[in-house]
């Protein structure tokens, strides 16, 4: 049996308790724990071919519906702040099923919403259900394993995580399609009170009281404080949370791009969007095969010359032409693709060490993270000029600026 990880930090003595438990299944922590992650972009994808039916019948431009987006991404930001102190002060069980009760009822009041005004305020209260779920996922994977491990069990989390772009706009644009934009929303509440289902009958309490953070407002301050002072935490939160930003970016720019400039049918859309996301998908499953051989550092150093020279030549395609749409295609699938090996080993890597702080830290992750995909997505359409060099320039920017942060912050 492996060595059970410790949950106290580097310098802290080992709480007295009880011997911890055996660690649990890889590949069912990856189902439970990439169902609970999946929140974000089913929240997200399944209800992006609603926009014209929502507009039609609530009477609303369309931009008006592209603010409940960008309120979502706020809400996913803002509400991990908040989660990770109280997963590590109150365990992360309970946290868990407060975030699915406010996620299930927020769902509700969506399909049941008569004004933008009301659709927006709950999608913001969605977002702050759905946030619990990504905090505490990352947290509880720490909890049970080390450094390799964690990434092997963060790529095959990302396989279960990886599915939901592929399915979500197609299952969304099948919900619109039969019963309307609301079934999409009774639909995510559904799938919320399944996840809330298995957390109880499946997911033990992997942070035992005598491990739990003491203490009120000013050492979640201080915490929080220790944590961005870390500078192999930032340099790898910052690393990753770029590399994801560009992956927002695209998500914003591919449907005007493809569709607009290229002239890809929506049905053709969603099979390109899905190639890249099986690209992301395969790239992960990839990686949990790799890092015990090179090590999570390794690969992460590796991956992102990978996504910054991709984002250099989607830029230099967008400039010039060259190449046409399998020009665009091919970079687009690279750097999507790399985030399979760079979220997993930078997200490993930035939780190492932080133990008892593990609710805390994928707070500050999780974050970071959202924040620059909100002002990456944000940026693109801010740019918007009628070409693809909106899209093209965020995302190199984010490939370079994820290399740059590693090689200037990342070194020892």
């Amino acid at each position: 049996m492996d060595k059970p990880v410790s949950l106290t930090s580097p310098g802290e003595s080992a709480p007295a308790g009880p011997p911890p438990r055996p660690k649990p299944s890889h590949r069912r922590m990856a189902l439970i724990l990439g169902s609970l992650t999946a929140f974000g972009p089913l929240a997200i994808d399944t209800y992006l071919p609603s926009f014209p039916a929502i507009s039609r019948e609530l009477g609303v431009a369309p931009s008006s519906v592209q603010v409940t987006v960008a309120v979502y991404f706020l809400g996913l930001a803002v509400g991990q702040v908040f989660y990770g102190p109280v997963a590590d002060r109150w365990g992360r069980k309970r946290p868990l099923y407060a975030g699915l009760l406010l996620f299930i009822l927020a769902s509700v009041g969506c399909a049941l919403a008569r004004s933008i005004d009301a659709l927006t305020l709950l999608r913001l209260l969605q977002a702050l259900g759905g946030s619990a779920q990504m905090v505490i996922a990352r947290a509880v994977v720490r909890d049970y394993f080390d450094q390799h491990e964690s990434a092997r069990v963060l790529s095959l989390l990302m396989l279960v995580m990886g599915v939901a772009p592929i399915l979500a706009p197609l299952l969304g644009g099948q919900l619109v399609a039969l019963f309307g934009w609301r079934s999409i929303f009774w639909a995510l509440a559904a799938f919320a009170a399944l996840c809330l289902a298995a957390v109880h009958v499946a997911l033990e309490e992997s942070l035992p009281p005598e491990a739990r953070r003491r203490g009120g407002f000013a050492m979640i301050l201080r915490t929080y404080g220790s944590l961005l002072a870390s500078r192999s935490f930032t340099a790898h939160v910052l690393a990753g949370s770029l590399i994801v930003a560009g992956m927002f970016a695209y998500i914003a720019g591919s449907p005007f791009v493809f569709m607009e400039i290229f002239g890809v049918s929506p049905q053709r859309f969603g099979l390109f969007f899905g190639t890249n996301a099986l690209g992301l998908i395969a790239a992960s499953q990839v990686n949990a095969r790799l890092v015990r051989r090179f090590g999570p550092a390794g690969i992460l150093r590796v991956l992102l010359i990978v996504a910054a020279a991709a984002g250099l030549a989607l830029l230099a395609t967008a400039a010039t032409g060259l190449g046409g749409f399998p020009g665009t295609l091919v970079p687009l699938f690279l750097f999507v693709s790399s985030l399979g090996f760079i979220s997993p080993n930078a997200t490993a890597l930035a939780m190492a060490s932080q133990g008892r702080n593990a609710g805390s830290a994928s707070a500050v992750l999780g974050t970071i993270a959202f924040l620059g995909g909100g002002a990456a997505s944000g940026l693109v359409s801010a740019l918007y000029d009628g070409t693809a060099m909106p899209m093209a320039l965020v995302i190199a920017a984010c490939g370079l600026g994820a290399l740059a942060v590693h090689l200037l912050l990342g070194r020892r």
